[in-house]
């Protein structure tokens, strides 16, 4: 079993990164491998709403890493999503990031995603934490990917790697986060090797509000 966290920091080796390490290194305690992917610094072009994917079966923008990370994520059993806080929400990069990789991911029907246990990260110098919090476990929420937490908002605070570190409490918090999906795949693994069906999936209905 192997665990995706994604660095949606523009530092490589920043407070985010720090904070996703702390996961990986009790994951591993745990039996569970893990890899941290770099969004890295470069531009991120948001989506276009022009549903080119569902036809195409990807996006039809070429400049930037989404395409490659939807068929990347089939090989992997969960997610953690890291991202700092800029102005009480996700930084730039991640949001669009994430928008389009979500939405390829269903539109294409490849099912990267569903069914596939998650949790977001936040880590802030000062707050704006919880409402990253909601504002990430939306995309988890809406892809049918159960939501894993710790015993605490799943945040950190500190300006700088080092000062993350000092956030004894925060850091206590994400090892309790990545024994809980540690636990979660096993018994997700064990369910399906006594033969527990997925869900039954019915065919998605769209409505608006005017009809």
């Amino acid at each position: 079993m192997k665990v995706l966290l994604f660095n949606g920091s523009p530092h490589k080796n920043g407070s985010t990164y720090t904070a996703l390490e702390e996961i990986a290194n009790t994951l591993k305690e745990e039996g569970i491998d893990s890899e941290i992917y770099q969004i890295g610094s470069g531009a991120v072009t948001p989506c276009r709403g022009c549903y080119a994917c569902q036809q195409l079966g990807r996006c039809v923008i070429n400049n930037d890493k989404v395409n490659e990370f939807v068929d990347y994520i089939r090989e992997f059993d969960g997610f953690i999503f890291g991202t700092p806080v800029h102005y009480a929400s996700a930084c730039g990069g991640i949001t669009a990031f994430l928008d389009r990789a979500f939405f390829v991911n269903f539109a294409s029907g490849k099912k990267g995603f569903e069914h596939k246990p998650a949790a977001a990260v936040a880590v802030a110098r000062r707050s704006g934490t919880t409402a990253t919090l909601d504002q990430l476990n939306k995309y988890m929420a809406i892809t049918q990917m159960p939501i894993i937490s710790g015993r605490y908002w799943n945040v950190v605070h500190g300006r700088n790697a080092e000062d993350v570190k000092q956030d004894l409490e925060g850091m206590q918090n994400l090892r309790i986060l990545a024994r809980n999906m540690a636990w979660f795949l096993k018994l997700k693994e064990a369910g399906e090797k006594a033969g527990v069906p997925m869900p039954k999936q019915e065919e998605i209905v769209f409505t608006n509000f005017i009809r």
